[in-house]
């Protein structure tokens, strides 16, 4: 019989992201090293833990009309099927049509961070994705519908009492749709997420990080790969 605890992997994921977020919050005096920290933290368990198609930076987003988003502390983004990355610097940016999720990282959640999240989200999802038709050996797939882009606000605290109450959901709620959050993760508290009928499902206690990180997995395994990239429509702004 083995001695192996599934129950207590799980378990010990979740308690080393929380104990490594209290550790950034407690340690680094500057808010920019400690959010830098933390921003660290969660793009670690995902670069990590995700499957090797998926891959995790900081980085900025741009669409074929030349437009960026704001630079997102996550994106979860197609490697294997969008070629067009740039690098310079340490500063990453990425097509719109490789984007799979994108999160913000913050110390704790409040009503000013959900709607910060909620712009950063927008700032992404309100750029053109291309979407070519697609090949194959018995002729032409048409191209494939653009799926929706998860956005999400990940932090250590909640500023709340309680902390995932009434007044998350409030702040939920408030903005536009291009904004919304589908999935968050308070480490010290619990998850939210939007559910299919629409409202929010909040679990609290329990192993939040990993419940997170499994729910994300789930998500992804649903939107299957990104559009094919019309990657002539970036080439245009080569001409002089």
């Amino acid at each position: 019989m083995s001695t192996w605890s599934l129950k207590q992997i799980l378990a010990s994921l979740h308690d080393d992201i929380q104990q490594r977020l209290s550790i950034a919050r407690r340690s680094f005096h500057h808010p920019g090293t400690k959010g830098d920290a933390s921003e660290r933290v969660w793009l670690e368990l995902l670069q990590t833990y995700l499957s090797q198609r998926y891959q995790a930076t900081t980085a900025h987003v741009v669409d074929s009309d030349g437009r960026f988003s704001d630079q997102i502390d996550v994106v979860v983004f197609d490697r294997q099927y969008s070629p067009f990355i740039f690098n310079f610097e340490g500063q990453t940016i990425l097509p719109a049509e490789s984007v799979y999720a994108v999160f913000e990282a913050k110390q704790s959640i409040n009503a000013t961070q959900v709607a910060y999240a909620r712009q950063k989200v927008a700032s992404v999802r309100q750029l053109k994705r291309t979407s070519l038709p697609i090949p194959h050996a018995g002729g032409t797939y048409p191209p494939k519908s653009l799926q929706p882009i998860l956005g999400g606000l990940l932090t250590l605290e909640s500023e709340w009492t309680p902390p995932l109450g009434d007044a998350l959901l409030e702040a939920l709620a408030t903005g536009d749709a291009a904004g919304h959050l589908d999935i968050g993760c308070v480490a010290a508290h619990g998850l939210y997420f939007l559910g299919q009928n629409g409202s929010y499902v909040v679990t609290e206690k329990g192993k939040p990080a990993t419940a997170f990180l499994l729910e994300l997995i789930a998500r992804l395994q649903t939107m299957a790969t990104v559009p094919m990239i019309d990657v002539r429509a970036y080439a245009r702004w080569l001409a002089d």
